[in-house]
């Protein structure tokens, strides 16, 4: 057993050494700035699709409104450095935290209902949130806006702002994947997994399934708000039109389908994917909601063809030319000899 299973633990870290690495040196290969810029949205993409991936690879529940806890994680971020003046780094944490705690009533709530409801309830935060902040003008900008002073001054330039939220963003990345990597392999994660197969028979199990979705539905919505709260600190502009977007819900949804929602990199796979075609298509065609028509039919293929999405499907295929193993050990005839000697002395005794 050991023989099959090292080299495949050795190939695993080859390949996670090989991203770390081509990570680490991205910046430096970037072309240009503007490259660099996508390679940050990207980074940001990855890390709210894995936040949301607590709770929809893990209990099943899609949210289309992670959206809201995004916006509430930069506007609070935002808010707590312009009108309290704080720490951008401690304001950060702060607003995550400030997050995670309205996620609890949030969760009790929306936690009640499954499927659909779920989902429409889900969306209906997000519009809530929006009109909200848009009202508040005089505390929020409103639609105005709320510019965020960025966090290392005026005098580092634009280039190296990218540079060191790409590496920001990784290190969040890599934390909020490593919480998940835990808990895929803990009981409270084989919990949330007999909820997403099949809640009420968790439940008669004796799960207390509606306790373990609160615990997820909050990290994810901790995970999202820093996620939110980075990205304000490196834009350094908020709206709360383009902060509180359905259009982002279904993003991570579909990015998370696209690469696999049952897997460590799955999120991460499709947020690269879906977050260079989305600013491919934003640079090459403007404003045009081509890139809209197109993420459509990338999600209808992704439905139709890799259901399970791509690292799955890879990981399938892999399987079927992997040359399979005798299920009987094969034995040599001196062995076989032996056996034989050693059964008829057996019955001897008999």
């Amino acid at each position: 057993m050991r023989s099959v299973s090292d080299p495949a633990r050795a190939a695993k870290l080859v390949g996670l050494l090989a991203l770390a690495a081509l990570v680490v040196a991205f910046p430096a290969l970037a072309p240009d700035p503007f490259i660099l810029s996508v390679g940050v949205v990207i980074m940001s993409y990855a890390v709210l699709a894995t936040s949301w991936n607590f709770v929809g690879g893990f209990t099943g529940y899609v949210s289309l409104g992670h959206a809201a806890y995004s916006g509430l994680g930069g506007y609070a971020t935002a808010l707590l450095v312009v009108r309290a003046d704080l720490n951008p780094w401690l304001a950060l944490v702060l607003g995550g935290v400030v997050v995670a705690v309205l996620a609890v009533p949030i969760g009790i709530a929306s936690l009640r209902v499954r499927g659909a409801s779920f989902v429409i309830v889900s969306i209906a935060l997000v519009l809530i949130t929006l009109l909200v902040f848009q009202s508040l003008g005089d505390f929020t900008g409103g639609s105005n806006g709320l510019r965020v002073p960025r966090p290392f001054g005026p005098d580092v330039l634009r280039p190296e702002q990218h540079e060191r939220f790409f590496y920001l963003h990784a290190a969040l990345l890599a934390v909020a994947l490593l919480c998940w990597w835990a808990i895929d392999r803990s009981r409270f994660g084989s919990g949330l997994k007999a909820i997403r197969e099949d809640e009420d028979k968790a439940e008669a199990l004796g799960v207390p399934t509606f306790t373990y979705k609160l615990v997820a539905f909050v990290v994810s919505a901790f995970f999202t708000a820093l996620g939110g709260g980075l990205y304000a600190l490196w834009f350094g502009f908020l709206d709360p039109i383009f902060q509180f977007s359905v259009l982002t819900g279904s993003y991570l949804v579909l990015m998370s389908l696209l690469g696999g929602v049952r897997s460590l990199f799955g999120p991460v796979l499709g947020a690269v994917i879906v977050g260079y075609a989305v600013e491919y298509f934003k640079a090459q065609y403007g404003d045009t909601q081509l890139h809209l028509v197109a993420l459509g039919v990338l999600l209808a293929a992704v439905v139709l063809f890799m259901p399970d999405g791509i690292i799955p499907a890879l990981r399938d295929l892999l399987h079927r030319f992997r040359p399979r193993t005798a299920s009987i050990r094969e034995v040599s005839q001196a062995e076989l000899a032996e056996q034989r000697r050693a059964g008829t002395v057996e019955e001897a005794r008999l």
